[in-house]
């Protein structure tokens, strides 16, 4: 089977071998973006000769013993990511000659390790919503049912991973946009503790929720990029796996879940518990938080469009929606709502102490993959305007609004045959004690990390 199968951290052993070569594996891996981009639409740029040349340096590099921890691994970031000299549309008609002329330092830190950006992926305008369509890139589908939504985000960067077009994506998670599309697609997506990954120098907006972090299919290769990436961690690194004091809840107390998450959820309880893992059913005591993260997310994304110096009515239909909901707030609101932040958090950290704990373990999302365009609104209360998907993602706000590290992981396939998740999450500066977390109950799971073929619906195995 060709290297596009393996695994990010099967493919650098395959390089560091010299069963394959840097240039051979980055022409596997255009080869098969080229023939599933017009299925899955997931590339929102090319950097294919830039990639080829940075392939070649690799090899170089390799052959005099100077080889970096991913020197010659293909790699994606998002299309909202800068790299100098490169358009950045960020899925925006107003952003379409915008050429940064800065390089993001996570991408920075990546690329001096020897990975090889070839592609950038595509997101909705501004990374607004999650589901991934704009009026600029069209819409991405899910590699598993090409009918269905990949979510978003960061949803090109999830089908790039789970169809083999390169083994690692770089994403970024505002409200779940590297969790939703994980989750969806059913590869690996971490959202690192805020602030701990670099995303500057980048877009202005949404600068105290945001968190980029690695899109894989599997948590060892996720630990592995985060180990280059998550450049100002100061906490433990290699923690030993702890089995006390792991607190559940399938469904926060408020979260919608279907009953087929619900039944693979507490399957993975009870995994767990047999495995000798202390399970304790708890949560935070809260209701949802869709309200506090809709008003931060929105009200400063308008205040961001009011800035601006592009014309905001060229905005396509969807973003336009987000920034007219966030004009709706006042200043006032806006500043109750960080302070429930606050108050989110203290909840938090109260249910960590009073547990004795360091893990949370919920689904990451209450159902599977919707039909494109099926998203229903939903009011946040009776005198806001609607706003699409916020119930269905209730699971992931407060990950975002307390800066806590969070990762999602596939947990077996639904009723409709599409991928169910699971979040592991853990108070801030826990990100490793996740990872180990997380790469245990993987084990135990037993996913099957192969690669998706859309046309037929097929999987192929890993080497």
């Amino acid at each position: 089977m060709p290297e596009i199968s393996l695994t990010a951290s099967q493919q650098l052993k395959a390089l560091a071998s010299g069963k394959i070569s840097a240039v051979d594996l980055l022409e596997q891996i255009i080869a098969r973006a080229e023939a599933l981009a017009p299925i899955l639409n997931p590339i929102a740029l090319t950097l294919y000769a830039r990639a080829r040349q940075a392939a070649l340096e690799a090899d170089r590099k390799r052959a005099s013993g100077k080889a970096g921890r991913l020197c010659g691994l293909p790699i994606t970031i998002k299309d909202s990511q800068f790299l100098a000299g490169y358009p950045c549309a960020n899925g925006s008609q107003l952003l379409s000659d915008f050429v940064p002329t800065e390089t993001c330092r996570a991408i920075e830190l990546l690329e001096q390790e020897g990975a090889v950006v070839f592609a950038k992926t595509t997101c909705p305008e501004f990374s607004l919503t999650g589901v991934t369509h704009s009026e600029i890139y069209g819409l991405t589908s899910n590699p598993r049912n090409i009918e269905r939504t990949c979510g978003g985000s960061s949803g090109g960067a999830a089908v790039v991973v789970a169809s083999g077009i390169g083994a690692f994506s770089l994403g970024g998670d505002g409200g779940g946009s590297i969790r939703i599309p994980a989750g969806f697609c059913g590869i690996v997506g971490f959202k690192p503790s805020f602030g701990v990954v670099p995303r500057e120098p980048c877009f202005p907006s949404w600068q105290s929720i945001v968190s980029y972090g690695p899109m894989t299919r599997s948590v060892a290769d996720a630990r592995l990029f985060f180990d280059i990436i998550g450049e100002k961690f100061k906490g433990n690194t290699n923690p030993k796996l702890n089995r006390r004091g792991i607190v559940f809840s399938e469904d926060l107390g408020f979260s919608p879940v279907n009953n087929d998450v619900r039944e693979a959820f507490r399957g993975v309880v009870e995994k767990m518990r047999a495995d000798g893992f202390e399970m304790i059913e708890d949560n935070p005591g809260l209701s949802s938080s869709v309200k506090t993260w809709a008003v931060t997310a929105t009200y400063d994304a308008a205040e961001n469009a009011r800035g601006s110096a592009y014309n905001i009515d060229y905005l396509g239909e969807v973003a336009r929606g987000f920034i007219d909901f966030g004009e709706q707030f006042s200043a006032e609101e806006f500043e109750q709502a960080q302070a429930q932040r606050v108050v989110i958090r203290e909840h938090y950290d109260q249910m960590f102490a009073r547990n004795n704990a360091r893990i949370l373990i919920t689904p990451t999302l209450g159902c599977e993959a919707f039909p494109h365009g099926s998203i229903h609104p939903h009011k946040i209360d009776d005198t806001h305007i609607e706003m699409p998907w916020l119930d269905w993602a209730s699971f992931l706000y407060d990950a975002n609004l307390t800066g806590m590290p969070a990762c999602a992981i596939p947990m077996g396939l639904g009723d409709e045959g599409l991928p169910m998740s699971l979040q592991i999450q853990g108070p801030v500066g826990s990100d490793y004690e996740v990872l180990r977390v997380a790469e245990a109950i993987e084990k135990l799971i037993g996913w099957d990390n192969s690669i998706v073929t859309p046309v037929t619906g097929s999987v192929e195995q890993t080497a």
